[in-house]
């Protein structure tokens, strides 16, 4: 599943609802072939993709002779974006077609060809992109920030409490509450206030928490770092712990993202089912990129992992390079 609120948009991705969509909502199809003209400039030297990919067991390319694929036909599906938090020009001006032609290059050099014939289309590739969401951590956020100040507040008023009952022993514990024994000393109207604001602050923070943490699944669901997050959960409160914290502080770093998703064509076409051949996911790290720059040679690496198990989550740092990107050539354009 793939789901997330952009700016003023929302967009869900599950495997049955995709049925309806095809039939029901704007979908456009088109082919693209990008001619390589002049050159473009790569992602930042020593930038770092992460790529999740996996295909479905009775999908196989064939090879010819000499080790090559057998080429197979495609059309794009405009899948949708999700919007980041904050404006950023590098993405929010760029559009499907921005997406789709650039990602046709790699496609065709794995012999993967685009098609303007429905009869001789193989594959459906929905394209989705954007940003991932950063979640605000408690200390910055108002909710932690109240806690600190309520918590300031209570100690301060019961260490008041304890010099008053304690003169010559101001670190002695504060007595507990509602004890029959008549040394023990009950908490002033004040302080039991002070200790509901604690208590009111600390289950905030609590809910904010359990906001961070179904956030950062969701981004690890849609960046493909699901299977490492569930295996670094088991790593709270043991030695490994700051493993999890690497990764959830990844995960948390705002990155720019493509999915790609292949559908049986035919299928979906005839029988309006749904059948998932293959996806990739792959991703880079926001801060200190430009998506637009940086969509050719994140997606050209990625490229190497089309139609084929990645065999988990794998997280490489791009080689020096220049892409070569020219102008597109649109060999057909329609709405269903």
């Amino acid at each position: 599943m793939l789901k997330g609120e952009g700016r003023g948009r929302c967009y869900t991705l599950r495997t049955a609802p995709i049925i309806m969509t095809f039939t029901r909502l704007h979908l456009s199809l088109l082919s693209v072939l990008a001619a390589a003209a002049g050159p473009a400039r790569a992602l930042d030297d020593g930038a770092v993709v992460a790529v999740s990919s996996r295909a479905s067991a009775d999908y196989v390319r064939a090879q010819l002779p000499g080790g090559k694929f057998q080429t197979e036909t495609y059309a794009f599906g405009k899948g949708g974006v999700w919007g980041g938090t904050a404006q950023d020009d590098t993405i929010d001006k760029v559009a499907f077609m921005d997406v789709a032609k650039t990602v046709a290059v790699p496609l065709a050099g794995r012999s993967y060809l685009p098609s303007s014939d429905p009869k001789a289309t193989k594959i459906l590739v929905m394209v989705y992109w954007g940003t991932t969401h950063s979640p605000v951590h408690s200390l910055n956020s108002a909710a932690g920030q109240n806690l600190q100040v309520a918590s300031a507040e209570a100690m301060a008023a019961n260490h008041a409490q304890i010099v008053r009952n304690n003169p010559n022993d101001a670190c002695a514990p504060l007595t507990p509450l509602n004890s029959s024994a008549s040394s023990y000393t009950l908490q002033t109207p004040e302080q039991v206030d002070l200790d509901n604001a604690m208590t009111g602050a600390m289950a905030a923070v609590a809910a904010e928490d359990r906001s961070r943490d179904q956030l950062d699944a969701q981004n690890a669901s849609m960046l493909g770092y699901e299977t490492l997050l569930d295996k670094a959960d088991g790593y709270r409160g043991t030695p490994l712990e700051f493993r999890r914290k690497e990764l959830v502080n990844e995960l948390e770093d705002e990155r720019y993202f493509v999915v790609l998703m292949a559908y049986d064509f035919q299928m979906m076409w005839k029988q309006k089912k749904a059948k998932l051949l293959w996806e990739t996911r792959y991703s880079i790290r926001a801060r200190g990129n430009d998506f637009s720059k940086a969509l050719a040679a994140m997606t050209e690496h990625a490229s190497q992992y089309f139609g084929r198990n990645s065999g988990g989550l794998l997280r490489e740092r791009l080689p020096e390079g220049r892409v070569e990107i020219g102008n597109e050539k649109v060999l057909a354009y329609g709405t269903q």
